[in-house]
């Protein structure tokens, strides 16, 4: 057992050599997670910031040009042109000029306040849904609460909705995706370098010498497995640590209960690099590999498109889905701080889909180079 040990820490001292002794792979070690979360973290949002709109505006009385002023006020609308003509306005949707358009007819001001229900059209350029559907939502806001102050007339309404937004209440994108790109970055590290390193060692022919050598299967394979779980372990500490201090992201959960998904999540990312190791007889056969399962992975997971929103098939595949489990686990650990007794089923399906992946991955290999 003793020797076993042994010759597993010799085989973990030689890959952690062999990787930071290439510059290639320590840029994808620590450069590359720090890339995705800066690219997730600022440029991929689905809030909306500064948006452009053009505003037809018929009635031109200071009830109107107050309209605006609360759209521009708000942050979310930055006014590119004005006219009387409704056709300017449909000349700046259509070559892109502006994403918004608003109308105010003739008589808003009186409508307004006599309470005979003024009107505003708001014009979406629908090309990007999702950005038209978040603009409207805050434009028709806007136009509610503005009315609700600027009408003199009291208004008797049915229902008096309130809103409230749980665990985000600021609907910050961020929140929701920079916790995912722990998910992401391991996924990504476990698969590159699992199956580069196994067939970088059979290109250059030292598989064969280790094949030969008194290292059992089992020993080899994890000796080149235990290095790569290490590391991506260090870039959960280190992603999580720039996206607490850094963005700001709110974290209410348990870190144990963190680590240990990572650790569930590892056993799968690491059986399917070393599956891929098995099907490939080149780095650049496994580099490519590895993407045509990263990238079906990602979309299946729930990452940036909600799986609710996916035809009934896919959102029975997403449970064959390792991500999609690893991904709710973590956001309900940062964001709502769930706990064991909330997530239990989310870590069983990575226990048994990491337990599954990785021995049958092993089969495979051990097979390869018997």
């Amino acid at each position: 057992m003793r020797e076993s040990l042994e010759r597993v820490w010799e085989m973990v001292r030689k890959e952690f050599l062999q990787i930071f002794r290439d510059p290639r792979l320590r840029r994808v070690i620590f450069v590359a997670p720090m890339i995705q979360l800066v690219v997730f973290g600022y440029a991929v949002s689905t809030d909306i910031r500064q948006t452009s709109t053009f505003v037809v505006d018929h009635d031109n009385t200071r009830a109107s040009r107050d309209l605006m002023e609360a759209f521009v006020a708000s942050g979310y609308f930055r006014v590119v042109g004005r006219s009387d003509r409704p056709a300017d306005v449909v000349n700046a949707l259509d070559h892109g000029d502006a994403v918004v358009g608003v109308e105010i007819p003739r008589g808003f001001a009186t409508a307004l306040r006599d309470g005979s229900g003024a009107q505003v059209q708001i014009l979406l350029d629908g090309t990007n849904a999702n950005t038209a559907t978040v603009a409207g939502g805050y434009a028709e806001r806007i136009v509610q609460s503005y009315a609700a102050r600027a009408s003199p007339v009291a208004v008797q309404t049915p229902i008096d909705l309130r809103e409230r937004a749980w665990y985000n209440p600021d609907l910050a994108s961020r929140n929701y995706n920079v916790p995912a790109v722990v998910g992401a970055i391991i996924l990504l590290v476990c698969l590159l370098l699992t199956s580069l390193a196994i067939v970088r060692e059979r290109e250059i022919g030292t598989l064969e010498q280790l094949m030969v050598s008194p290292l059992t299967p089992a020993e080899l394979i994890a000796g080149k497995t235990i290095p790569f779980a290490l590391i991506g372990l260090l870039d959960l500490v280190l992603v999580t640590t720039v996206a607490l201090v850094w963005f700001g992201v709110p974290f209410e959960g348990s870190a144990f209960l963190l680590l240990v998904a990572s650790i569930l999540f590892l056993l799968s990312g690491l059986g399917v690099g070393l599956f891929i190791s098995t099907i490939s007889n080149t780095q650049q056969e496994a580099f490519m590999s590895s993407f045509l399962i990263f990238q079906p992975t990602m979309l299946l997971s729930g990452f940036m498109f909600p799986v609710s929103s996916m035809p009934d098939l896919f959102q029975w595949l997403t449970l064959l889905n390792p991500l999609r489990h690893y991904l709710e686990i973590v956001r309900g650990i940062f964001l709502k701080g769930a706990g064991l007794s909330d997530l239990w089923s989310q870590y069983l399906a990575l226990l048994v889909m990491g337990s599954v992946i990785l021995w049958f991955a092993s089969t495979r290999f051990r097979k390869r180079i018997g």
